[in-house]
């Protein structure tokens, strides 16, 4: 995939995001990596999601902080957690970071695990850190501190207690349909909680082998993003520009 269309994948999963009501505004981020080590990275301005376009995205290195500075520059948390991702996790080729209602609910309770009680919640079985030590915007220091956290590979989905939500992928399709399918999983959970009676959740091994089914399949990945982009090419193609 070339440089350009990295940007289009990148600028959809914005404006789909925004579509699906799981944006915060001008807030929250995106990232990609663009150079062969991973340190240098494309990122959204201080722009609502539903108007990025893909000459919008800036490209900023992870270790020059002075190219994250600016008019309209991506804000300083994108900075922190971003290019710590980029700097410390290889294989987090793209980041993405939402307060998504549902998500941010169960990074609200004190238990904020999702069990296995249907297929899309199975497919984060054992695939989800939980950070339970928030402590504060996430600046350099609290950046270093959630990416030392996605060490394990196997490990791409994170709960930030008191936050939100951050995926990390090797492409923007991978890390989209993750994002998108743990905000409906959560959505699931979270409604069957109120009704108030007991869940049926999977067995163990059963929310594995329904998890490993569903991971690493790069041509859904790709289908599944597609799809979803064929809706912004019929009704607001300019995203892609």
């Amino acid at each position: 995939m070339n440089h350009a269309d990295t940007r289009a994948d990148l600028a959809a999963a914005f404006r789909l995001t925004a579509r699906e009501g799981m944006h915060e505004g001008v807030a929250n981020h995106f990232s990609m990596a663009v150079n062969d080590e991973g340190t240098q990275f494309l990122i959204n301005p201080r722009r609502h999601f539903s108007r990025i376009r893909a000459s919008d995205l800036w490209v900023i290195d992870a270790n020059n902080p002075e190219s994250a500075k600016g008019e309209d520059a991506p804000d300083p948390t994108a900075w922190g957690l971003h290019a710590s991702l980029h700097r410390h996790v290889p294989h987090a080729r793209c980041a993405m970071h939402v307060h998504s209602t549902y998500a941010t609910v169960l990074a609200s309770l004190a238990d904020s695990r999702l069990p296995p009680i249907d297929q899309s919640s199975a497919m984060f079985f054992n695939r989800i850190v939980i950070d339970e030590n928030y402590g504060g915007l996430a600046m350099e220091e609290e950046g270093t501190r959630c990416a030392r956290m996605f060490q394990d590979p196997s490990i791409r989905t994170m709960v930030m207690g008191n936050h939100g939500v951050l995926f990390i992928g090797e492409t923007v399709a991978e890390t989209f349909m993750r994002m998108y399918y743990f905000e409906r999983a959560a959505r699931t959970y979270i409604i069957a909680l109120s009704t108030g009676r007991a869940l049926r959740e999977l067995a163990p091994d059963v929310a594995e082998i329904t998890a490993r089914q569903q991971e690493g399949d790069p041509q859904a990945e790709a289908d599944f993003m597609r799809g979803m982009r064929m809706v912004l090419d019929a009704e607001s193609p300019d995203y892609m520009h």
